[in-house]
């Protein structure tokens, strides 16, 4: 278990509101501009998630000296 796992959800949790909003009234085009929006979140993401991963090897190299 992670330190997260005991901390309080986000009452606000923006990606369960996004997994339940309804799609039926969105055009072609802006179900195009959604899924291109949350491809660049899903790669934003993915650079941070690489970026602290980094950054984490880097200090527990640092650590073990």
């Amino acid at each position: 278990m992670d330190a997260e796992d005991f901390l309080p959800r986000r009452k606000d949790d923006l990606l369960a509101q996004l997994a339940r909003e309804d799609l039926d009234p969105l055009s072609v085009a802006e179900l195009h501009a959604r899924i291109a929006a949350l491809e660049a979140e899903i790669v934003r993401c993915r650079n941070h998630a690489e970026r602290a991963t980094s950054q984490r090897a880097s200090a527990d190299a640092l650590f073990r000296k």
